[in-house]
């Protein structure tokens, strides 16, 4: 099973992100993920039994109660690896410092369940678009650095089960399995 842990922006968040993001996305550039898509992971496991589904959302809803909500704002942006061989673009999250607490109690909770996290350094970020193959991806990244969005306050995360689809061009299906409260 494929888990991930996540905060979802305010809709309100969202809806400035798409207006902003819309003029652009006629540019060839990368295939841009869908709206409902759109969320900062805090932890993702890849490879986990379904059986720790229960044990895993009790662990992270163990860390939520004691976490406050966090003010945050996307805005901002970069590439996964990085901006001369890009195959993610993304939009950063502002007032994250609080996340990164937040993000190492979840993945801990993660492995404690069973669910070993993935990933390197958490970087707080909503990913946007894909490059099929690497790319020099300047231009995005300097797009992205005037875009600054509106702040919501994050109240909850959500873990979620993510189906693959094994149809080209088809995007992941989501499902959540708990939204938990912060505090």
């Amino acid at each position: 099973m494929r888990f991930f842990v996540a905060v979802v922006p305010s809709s309100e968040a969202l809806d400035d992100l798409e207006r902003f993001l819309l003029p652009r996305r006629d540019a060839e550039g990368p295939r841009w993920s869908r709206r409902e898509q759109w969320h900062v992971t805090l932890a993702f496991a890849g490879a986990a039994p379904e059986r720790v589904a229960e044990r895993l959302v009790e662990a992270v809803g163990e860390v939520t109660a004691r976490a406050q909500p966090v003010l945050l704002a996307l805005g901002g942006g970069g590439c996964f690896p990085d901006v001369t061989r890009a195959r993610v673009l993304y939009t950063g999250v502002r007032g994250a410092e609080a996340l990164s607490s937040l993000a190492h109690g979840v993945r801990a909770a993660c492995s404690v369940a069973g669910a070993a996290p993935e990933g390197g350094r958490f970087t707080p970020h909503v990913t946007i678009g894909r490059f099929s193959q690497p790319v020099e991806a300047t231009r995005w990244v300097r797009v992205l650095e005037t875009y600054a969005g509106p702040a919501w306050t994050a109240s909850e995360v959500v873990v979620v089960e993510s189906h693959l689809s094994h149809d080209h061009g088809h995007p992941s299906r989501y499902e959540v399995l708990a939204r938990l409260p912060l505090g």
